[in-house]
């Protein structure tokens, strides 16, 4: 009988169930570090909704924040912020693994599979060795831009602090997090406003948001491209969509706001350029912005609402749908009307699975996103496109507002929250981890048709 309860606890424990419970117990240790009095600018409790929210946000690497996190956390509360971040972004799986390497302690079968479920992988062939190259790359990537961001501030404000912020906002910018200290410097919710004509700045930002949402195996594949002299079928389709998407953005969003004298149109023909290129950037789940997104049109408002839905790539630190499922939907309409039967990307064939399982992804994204602005439009008494912005932003874990979060009921924080959480893990981890276990199926019903369009 103790033999029998034991595994039927052990089949209860599954890598999607871990997973949501480990990020659930971060986030709620956060919340309470967040509501210390010495994590508070006033010496005061931080209300526990706004403690949460924050806690989900920094954990979920989204960005978006009821409370400036400048001006209103102490260098204690912004440190735990920024480990939050760190921890997210990068996986608590993937921090524990860290340890376990550290006090040469074996990874189990178990915790392989988990480490599998967290980096989106077909199979636990090689998973430690990526853990390591994961951290190493984190490492290597926000070290230097932190150096950069360093030397670039440091002629704005004292090196002291210019190598804290440069720490903070490298860790925040490659885990596609948002978060950002410029409260301080340029007033409340400032974000990146102050540098929207900065070469170095906006260089190094973008490039620790494209290196984090590409994904770690595309960054494994980049980086030993010299022995290796090809790249993976995956790579191959991250790297184009992405390159696609920021191109495409970039030209949509500079000719929307060219003209719009509070965004485009009061800067010069190199600030436009910045500008546009951040903003087509940034959406892939980043959620920092160098012009005020509640001041652009709303042609553009929405443009930037489908790049949040569309996201980073699998196996990185942001949200979304990711670029790989919107390509495989791309090829499935590519292939339907040309009456081809198989997608086929870089002379590859995709197997029905990876179909199918795509549209699940993008259904089961769609319906969180509706239902969640149908029941925030009863509770936030806002514009329509202002709640549908918030909540694939939230979704996508991107951090972008058009100026809604400060303003968010008790009723739309929790729901904001949940939203991100969910972005996080992803829809079907999330239906994996509160459905009931997978069993084989003993047959197959005859097969039917019925008529489509």
């Amino acid at each position: 009988m103790e033999t029998l309860k034991k595994k039927l606890q052990a089949s209860m424990l599954t890598p999607p169930r871990i997973l949501a419970g480990g990020f659930a117990l971060i986030i709620l240790l956060g919340s309470l570090l967040l509501m210390l009095p010495i994590s508070n600018a006033n010496g005061e409790v931080l209300p526990f909704v706004d403690a949460l929210f924050t806690a989900t946000s920094a954990t979920c690497v989204t960005g978006l924040v009821v409370v400036d996190t400048g001006t209103n956390f102490t260098m204690f509360g912004q440190i735990v912020i920024i480990l939050l971040i760190q921890v997210g972004g990068l996986g608590f799986m993937t921090m524990a693994t860290l340890f376990a390497l550290a006090f040469k302690k074996k990874i189990s079968l178990k915790e392989r599979l988990i480490l599998q479920e967290a980096m989106n992988q077909g199979s636990m062939e090689g998973i430690v060795r990526l853990i390591r190259k994961v951290l190493l790359y984190a490492l290597a990537i926000e070290g230097t831009a932190a150096v950069l961001f360093t030397i670039r501030w440091a002629f704005d404000m004292p090196f002291g602090q210019a190598l804290y912020f440069g720490i903070f906002h490298a860790v925040s910018f490659f885990n596609n997090a948002g978060f950002d200290l410029f409260g301080q410097v340029s007033g409340p919710f400032s974000s990146l406003t102050s540098y929207v004509g900065d070469p170095l700045v906006n260089i190094v930002a973008m490039s620790l948001i494209i290196l984090g949402g590409i994904g770690f195996i595309v960054l494994s594949d980049l980086f030993e491209y010299k022995t290796k002299k090809k790249f993976s079928l995956h790579t191959k389709v991250v790297l184009s969509m992405t390159s696609f998407l920021i191109v495409f953005g970039t030209i949509v969003i500079f000719i929307f706001e060219f003209t719009n004298p509070d965004t485009l149109g009061s800067l010069n023909w190199f600030e436009k350029f910045w500008a546009a290129l951040f903003q087509s950037v940034s959406p892939r789940t980043a959620g920092a912005n160098t012009i005020d997104i509640g001041l652009m049109r709303q042609a553009s408002q929405f443009f930037i609402v489908l790049l949040m839905f569309i996201g980073a790539s699998p196996g990185s630190t942001g949200g979304g749908i990711k670029t790989t499922t919107f390509t495989i939907l791309v090829g499935a309409v590519i292939s339907m009307i040309r009456g081809k039967e198989d997608i086929v990307l870089f002379r590859n064939r995709l197997a029905k699975d990876r179909l199918n399982k795509a549209v699940t992804l993008v259904l089961l994204a769609l319906g969180l996103v509706i239902t969640v602005t149908m029941i925030l439009s009863t509770t936030e008494d806002h514009s329509f496109l202002m709640i549908l912005f918030e909540t694939v932003s939230a979704f996508g874990t991107v951090g972008l507002t058009m100026g809604l979060t400060t303003d968010l009921s008790l009723i739309g924080k929790i729901l904001i929250s949940l939203t991100m959480f969910i972005g996080r893990l992803g829809p079907i981890t999330l239906a994996y981890a509160v459905g009931p276990k997978n069993e084989r199926e003993l047959y197959r019903h005859p097969e039917g048709k019925i008529t489509i369009g």
